[in-house]
């Protein structure tokens, strides 16, 4: 959002400074009226003509960077969905082993009481 402030800033600085140096140059030259008043017509469109085109580029450039920032998340995004289901598979064996571990151990620890059972 600040860079968004930023280039609304430097837009408007540009304009302002364009036309306080045109309108200055100008005046201080040694023309008559009428030839100042098409001079200040000419540098007013070529002024607003190079606007529209820095501004043209300005959002060419952010599309692209959003373009560019959407395509990565998609990649990082599959990644963790990758990785997720990696995670998932490794401690569904985790718990399949941990299962048969305590089976195992149950089976044996049932056949040691057994015989104390029955010598009892």
């Amino acid at each position: 959002m600040s860079d968004r402030d930023d280039f609304g800033a430097f837009v408007f600085g540009f304009l302002v400074g364009g036309l306080t140096g045109a309108i200055t140059a100008l005046l201080f030259a040694p023309q008559s009226g009428t030839e100042t008043r098409t001079m200040i017509k000419d540098k007013a469109i070529e002024l607003k003509d190079q606007t529209t085109e820095t501004v043209e580029q300005t959002v060419e450039k952010a599309e692209a960077a959003a373009k560019e920032a959407v395509k990565r998340a998609e990649v990082l995004l599959a990644d963790a969905k990758k990785k997720a289901a990696e995670i998932t598979e490794k401690g569904q064996v985790f718990l399949e082993e941990s299962k048969e571990k305590v089976a195992k151990t149950t089976a044996k620890a049932k056949k040691a009481v057994e015989p104390k059972k029955a010598e009892s």
